[in-house]
């Protein structure tokens, strides 16, 4: 599952924009918006870029987040 608040901190902490990440993968900020709300899916290459882009060291964090349920908290 995404996690948008930490992807928006990535791109925050990198001094960029959500406009400019959109630029960066040729696509229009209305479909990153729509890819960040769950509407769509991020394709591998553009995970691939934004690893570089945004210095992620672990994409799998933003892009594979697990959820934890209060059940898994409380076990």
């Amino acid at each position: 599952m995404f996690d948008r608040l930490k992807f928006l901190g990535k791109i925050k902490e990198c001094g960029k924009t959500v406009q400019e990440v959109a630029s960066f993968l040729g696509i229009n900020p209305a479909t990153l918006y729509r890819k960040m709300n769950g509407e769509s899916d991020f394709y591998r290459e553009e995970i691939q870029k934004l690893k570089e882009f945004l210095n992620l060291k672990d994409p799998m964090e933003i892009f594979f987040a697990e959820k934890v349920t209060e059940t898994q908290k409380a076990g």
